[in-house]
């Protein structure tokens, strides 16, 4: 007695493999259509840009004349917004992540903060500025400086991070912590010393690229109303400041045909930042991964 059709089998076997081969070359397309964005992008910014690379670009200040414009005071002012972002966001989210895996009650309430923190990654950047604003620059009275800025730029990524962190924290399997019970240790201890340890890659991962989205971020610096000109550096956290999307917008937006290509110059030297950055979570990444 046959209790398989072969026919019937080679049958389902033909059009599942033909509708294998349909997704994959649907997938390779999609792929590829990127990859030629990508590069078609990239060759066209190196190629306006790379001309105004040079040490005067980076040390002189903005100017009304394209050959005299230079990226000293956003590129500075970046670096002003990174130290106030990276401290706020990284202690808050992580300390955020640890009291929601760690200390919390598995209940609804706790189930519908978790979910709404998911919710928050995804909301528009221009929203997180429209709240900086109301807080930081009209309630507070912080004006356009660098700390209302700094602070605006950590809402808008505290929730990756958290989500980030919770990820790397639900990683380290239980087995761990029981161990470090067993061996006499206290909760926080055996946070510190056995579940912030082995999930310090993907938290650092985590927060690095989050970092990199908030060092290019143009929306909420926009409605903060952050200055495109300075003339001067930021010499403390309530100082006005510009950074660097403000001043490629500024420049991409002239009728000059001059600042497009100084606009592109500006580019590179942002895109080289994240690339920076993104090489530094993935060394970290490999260094903590292989020690624990």
């Amino acid at each position: 007695m046959r209790y398989i059709d072969d026919s019937v089998v080679m049958k389902r076997m033909t059009k599942r493999i033909t509708f294998n081969k349909v997704w994959k070359t649907l997938f390779f397309l999609a792929t590829a259509f990127a990859l030629v964005t990508l590069a078609i992008l990239l060759y066209r910014i190196i190629t306006q840009g790379v001309d105004y690379l040079n040490i005067d670009f980076l040390t002189n200040f903005a100017s009304r004349f394209a050959d005299k414009a230079g990226i000293k005071a956003a590129l500075i002012g970046s670096l002003w917004l990174m130290a106030v972002v990276a401290p706020v966001s990284i202690i808050l989210g992580v300390g955020t992540a640890i009291y929601l895996e760690e200390y919390a009650k598995k209940n609804k309430i706790n189930d519908f903060i978790r979910m709404n923190i998911s919710n928050l990654a995804g909301v528009p950047s221009i929203v997180f500025g429209l709240l900086g604003l109301t807080i930081f620059v009209r309630m507070l009275g912080l004006g356009k400086s660098v700390l209302a800025a700094g602070f605006t730029m950590s809402l808008l990524i505290l929730p990756v991070i958290i989500v980030a962190a919770q990820e790397a924290i639900r990683a380290v399997p239980n087995e761990q912590r029981e161990a470090s019970y067993g061996m006499g240790a206290t909760k926080w201890q055996t946070i510190l010393r056995v579940v912030l340890p082995a999930a310090i890659p993907g938290i650092l991962t985590g927060s690095i690229l989050a970092l990199s989205r908030a060092i290019g971020e143009t929306a909420p610096l926009v409605v903060l109303g952050i200055p495109v000109i300075l003339q001067f550096l930021p010499n403390s956290l309530l100082s006005q400041f510009t950074a660097l999307p403000m001043q490629i917008y500024d420049w991409a937006k002239r009728p000059q045909e001059a600042f497009q290509y100084v606009a592109a110059a500006g580019i590179l030297v942002l895109m080289t930042m994240l690339l920076l950055m993104n090489s530094l979570a993935i060394f970290i990444r490999n260094k903590f991964q292989k020690r624990y």
